[in-house]
């Protein structure tokens, strides 16, 4: 088996080789200009991003979890508050909450999806909770018609964290976009990804936009005028020109997921595996995950097999021990566990072929038909 060839969880070379033509030049012309924190290629991709999805402010930030951060803040969110979040999800999803002494509140997510559960989040609300921060989790859409009947009825402030899940959309309306903010990671792995670090929030408030621009840069709106106390959260000019080429190949880049995702349903369906569907809106593939209780070992016959996977999250929010201390925690979350103890991610990106995934699907198919253990 040592003379199979290796497919890889990601592969972004194949990225970078349909966008350098582009960027190379570009990337002279901005050092030439020494633009280098914010500045007209930040302005640029802002504008872009905003109009692909369909918003009124977009604001560049570092990453995505300064993103949410500043979105926590912006919302108003204290100490002492609580603010509901899914306990399945990257932590990055509760950095701001800690960061500004606010309450995270543990839910637990929906067996189908992954997402947030609005029938368990219903049950730990109290008068403390002042906002809900679904996440669109491996690239599928939360449920966003009980998310904005939930943060309507409650008098929530909802923060989409769209950090999986650029281009769904959910009834016709991006993600990020209806919410009271949507937080955006560019990790290098995402499906659009910077060339490092980077994040976007965006809104569809006018005065909000303004706060977070602010909060970004130290707190000023003009320089050396600091009204408030504000983060060094800027995006480079960098990241938003590579950003920004890549934003054209966007959908693309999509489509070729859709097709990857079709390609392993197929071969996979007459597996024992718990395949993922797409339950609320569109589903972009950002991870493929599946789902059996003999997870560790299928893993390692696909490392034995030259097959890359990834684990996405095996150590539960409630469970990490920095946040041990979060009366939530000590609650039961059952489906958060299954998905914990189950979850498997294939390789998934855009260009990967259907080679690739036969070898891939030949493997799995293999460590079922003989009970391999």
């Amino acid at each position: 088996m040592s003379s199979q060839t290796t497919v890889p969880f990601v592969d972004l070379s194949i990225q970078w080789e349909q966008i350098r033509h582009n960027v190379m030049p570009e990337i002279e012309r901005l050092f030439d200009a020494s633009a280098f924190c914010l500045g007209p290629w930040v302005d640029e991709f802002e504008k872009a991003i905003a109009s692909y999805l369909e918003v009124d402010h977009a604001i560049a930030v570092s990453s995505g979890s300064a993103a949410l951060h500043l979105a926590v803040i912006a919302a108003g969110i204290g100490p002492g508050d609580k603010v509901l979040v899914p306990a399945h999800s990257f932590i990055g999803t509760l950095w701001g909450v800690i960061y500004q002494g606010a309450v995270p509140v543990f839910c637990d997510v929906e067996r189908a999806t992954g997402t947030i559960d609005f029938a368990d989040a219903e049950r730990r609300l109290d008068g403390d909770v002042k906002a809900v921060i679904p996440v669109h989790l491996y690239g599928q859409p939360a449920n966003m018609k009980a998310a904005l009947e939930f943060s309507e009825r409650h008098g929530l402030t909802m923060i989409e964290d769209v950090a999986q899940a650029i281009g769904a959309r959910y009834n016709g309306r991006p993600l990020g976009s209806m919410g009271s903010m949507g937080c955006f990671s560019f990790y290098p792995g995402k499906n659009l990804g910077a060339a490092g670090e980077g994040g976007l929030i965006v809104t569809q408030d006018a005065d909000l936009a303004q706060r977070l621009r602010a909060l970004r840069n130290h707190g000023q709106t003009q320089r050396y005028l600091h009204e408030q106390i504000g983060y060094n959260y800027r995006m480079d000019g960098l990241q938003a020109l590579v950003l920004n080429s890549k934003l054209r190949h966007l959908d693309d880049w999509t489509d070729q997921r859709k097709r990857a995702a079709e390609r392993y349903r197929e071969g996979l369906k007459g597996t024992p595996l718990t395949l993922p569907d797409v339950v609320h809106g569109d589903h972009v593939y950002h991870l493929y995950v599946v789902r059996t209780d003999r997870r560790d070992d299928l893993r390692s016959h696909l490392d034995s097999r030259s097959i890359q996977t990834g684990l996405h999250y095996p150590i539960p929010l409630h469970r990490q021990p920095c946040l041990a201390q979060v009366e939530s925690a000590q609650s039961e979350f059952l489906a958060t566990e299954e998905f914990a103890g189950q979850g498997l991610s294939l390789p998934m990106f855009a260009g990967i072929t259907a080679a690739q995934q036969q070898q891939v699907v030949d493997a799995i198919c293999s460590f079922f038909e003989k009970g391999e253990r």
